[in-house]
This record gives C-alpha cells, structure tokens and sequence, in this order.
C-alpha cells in the first residue's frame, strides 16, 4: 500500500521536471545543443527540445544555418503538437528569409521541408465529410 504514494510522487516529479525552464551550459557547442534537443524531441519531451532549439538561434545569431536549423526544428514541433496556425507562421517566417537575393547562402534543405510541411497543414485542415473523404 505504501508504493501506491511513492509510485504518484514519482510521477509528480517527472511531470514537474518537463515543465520547467532547462538550464543550458553557456559552453555547450551548437553540437551539444542540437542533440539535447533531438534526444528531448525523441523522449516527447516538446518543451525541452523547443528550449534548447530557442537558445540554439540565440546564441547563434551570425551562424544563419543554425538559425535555419533552430526555427525549422522550432515549426516542426509544433506541427508534431498539431499547433497548425502557429507552425504555418513559423514556416512562412522561415521561408521568407528565403526571399531575398542572398538565397543561395541558406541552407536549401530547410526551404524543401517547410514547403513539405506547409503541403502536409493544408492538407489535414482540409474540410471533411463524415467519411473522411475531402469535401469538394
């Protein structure tokens, strides 16, 4: 009976955990940063990868295909969290650096995804019938 409140004080402090801020070393790499968040990302833990990704383009305000990276992986998130409206902003944003005469210095990959993406929003907020079908 006495691991009943052990097991839910376990818990409590996994919850409480994801929720705060993430202290991240001022001496970690771009490297180091990038696989926290990957390693949070994998673990469903959105909060966390979206505080090392945030501080990945922070702190990497000259490197633009860090930025490129921190903000694709930023819109990306939210679409995994099915937060449609503000992953299309963030990928509108992304691709409007795009926009510029200086293009071929990004990096094109992130262009290809968010593109990729923005397809796969329009498509899941297309109206549907009872079926499932797309309405015409």
């Amino acid at each position: 009976m006495k691991l009943l409140p052990f097991c839910a004080f376990l818990l409590f402090l996994i919850a409480a955990c994801e929720t705060g801020p993430v202290t991240i070393p001022a001496n970690f790499s771009p490297a180091e940063i990038i696989q926290r968040a990957q390693e949070a990302t994998d673990r469903n833990r959105y909060r966390t990868a979206l505080q090392y990704y945030q501080a990945l383009v922070d702190r990497n305000g000259t490197n633009i295909d860090l930025i490129c990276a921190g903000e694709y992986e930023i819109a990306f998130i939210h679409y995994k969290q099915k937060k449609y409206a503000m992953a299309r902003s963030e990928f509108a944003a992304l691709l409007e650096r795009y926009n510029t005469p200086d293009e071929e210095l990004l990096p094109a990959q992130y262009k290809k995804l968010a593109n990729i993406v923005l397809a796969q929003i329009e498509e899941k907020e297309k109206p549907r019938n009872f079926f499932g079908n797309v309405k015409k």
